[in-house]
């Protein structure tokens, strides 16, 4: 539909329009045929309203337009445009109806070039990504109490300041070491790398730190630097970055052990905190004389009862020479007694063995009848084992096969082994071995009868 067909009162021919209708149909049709699109020049005439909103110009060397960022819009900006800054702006095209003045309405603002310096950063980032250098499993821990702190930056840089502030109030005592290095501008990324690996040859210090004050993404873009990051990656020692503002990252960031959002917080990472050692330190001081002072106090009383037991010498000796009397009296009574036992004992010996001979008599004739009596039996039972002998010899020559065999009588064995005892159990062509007295047979079964 044409955009003069929405006007009330459409005729034939050429309609008149009032000014607010013309300006609201230009409006409308740049909108309609003008998209978003990002548009690059120079800041002039800027200004930012009470409202907060911020009006400018941007221009080339051959036009300039009129620019508005509301103030929805331009408080997520992470910086102030300034006259003669070049930048580059998302905006769509329209025209302001009260003036009749064509202009862009910016909805995102950035520093000419920033997107293609982006687009760069986020290619080489991929590709070390892949590497494994930001890898996290090879990231190392800070030392809990470095014996010194090095530190990459610039001289005149208001990190080092910053820096050197933080150290001083955790830990005063801590030795710095400066490792000098431009931290922006034309060749700084490779200065930056060699500072690094300065600091890793002469290894005087246990932790690096590598810092700089924020900026735009072209100053902080010598720590983008691909040598910066492998530099980083093969220090020696663990790396803190601490490269800009919390909202700033780079790849150093990504390729150090530790990041810390700015420079103070890498300080405070890297440091021990003084004040929290010295609380401690009290603590466990009094923890300590604490427990002293209860372990002198236990050891005092444990003293002080070992002295109520202990008794005067001289008394311990009497007590100690009266038990030796007494156990010598007891030691002469008990030898007494035993004596007076061992000689009674002796007397009655010496009576049993008054007359031996006697004795010895009866013995001999008691031995003799026992001879006499044990001859005699074993006579008698010599001779009832002949006996038995003789007959058991004669009943197993009579139950012995082989004089069976020697009267002519055979033995008829199937071919497993088995006697053969009944013809019945016989069948025509059965196999037969036959045992005679004096060698064997083989025989085939050609008939069977019952008698």
């Amino acid at each position: 539909m044409d955009l003069l067909d929405e006007l009330p009162g459409s005729a034939p021919g050429l309609p008149v329009l009032t000014v607010s209708e013309l300006n609201r149909i230009a409006r409308r049709a740049l909108e309609s045929q003008l998209p978003l699109l990002w548009v690059e020049g120079e800041v002039s005439n800027f200004m930012r309203a009470a409202s907060g909103h911020w009006y400018f110009s941007i221009k080339d060397a051959n036009a300039q337009v009129r620019c508005v960022m509301f103030r929805g819009r331009n408080q997520f900006a992470d910086f102030t445009p300034a006259n003669g800054d070049h930048i580059e702006i998302r905006a769509l095209p329209s025209l302001y109806e009260a003036r009749g003045e064509f202009q862009l309405g910016a909805e995102a603002i950035r520093r000419a070039g920033a997107g293609r310096l982006y687009e760069a950063f986020l290619k080489l980032k991929t590709r070390l990504e892949a590497e494994g250098l930001f890898d996290p499993a090879r990231k190392r821990n800070l030392p809990r109490f470095p014996r010194a702190l090095g530190i990459v930056t610039s001289p005149q840089a208001a990190a080092l300041h910053d820096v050197l502030t933080a150290l001083a109030r955790r830990m005063p005592g801590l030795p710095v070491i400066l490792y000098p290095t431009p931290v922006q501008g034309a060749g700084a990324g490779a200065q930056i790398a060699a500072a690094i690996r300065m600091a890793g040859e002469r290894a005087e210090c246990d932790v690096l730190l590598v810092c700089r004050g924020g900026g735009s993404l072209e100053d902080l873009w010598s720590f983008n630097d691909e040598a910066v990051a492998r530099a980083i990656v093969a220090s020696p020692m663990p790396v803190v970055s601490g490269v800009g503002h919390e909202t700033d990252f780079t790849l150093a960031d990504f390729a150090a052990d530790v990041r810390a959002p700015t420079p103070t917080a890498a300080a405070e990472l890297a440091s021990p905190p003084r004040q929290e050692l010295q609380q401690q330190l009290g603590h466990l001081a009094h923890q300590l004389r604490h427990r002293m002072e209860r372990k002198q106090h236990g050891e005092m009383q444990r003293l002080d009862y070992l002295a109520r037991r202990l008794l005067d010498p001289a008394d311990s000796l009497r007590r100690r020479q009266n038990g030796l009397d007494q156990l010598a009296q007891r030691l002469f009574h008990a030898t007494r007694t035993r004596l007076t036992q061992e000689q009674l004992r002796i007397a009655h010996l010496n009576q049993r063995l008054a007359t031996p001979i006697h004795a010895i008599r009866r013995e001999q004739q008691r031995l003799d009848t026992l001879r006499i009596r044990t001859q005699r039996a074993t006579r008698a039972g010599l001779v009832q084992h002949q006996l038995d002998l003789s007959r058991l010899a004669s009943s197993l020559a009579h139950l012995n096969p082989e004089g069976v065999l020697a009267r002519g009588y055979s033995i008829v064995q199937l071919e497993n082994g088995a006697v053969v005892h009944d013809a019945a159990s016989l069948t025509v062509g059965d196999s037969l071995g036959i045992r005679f007295h004096s060698g064997q047979a083989r025989a085939r079964v050609e008939s069977t009868s019952k008698e």
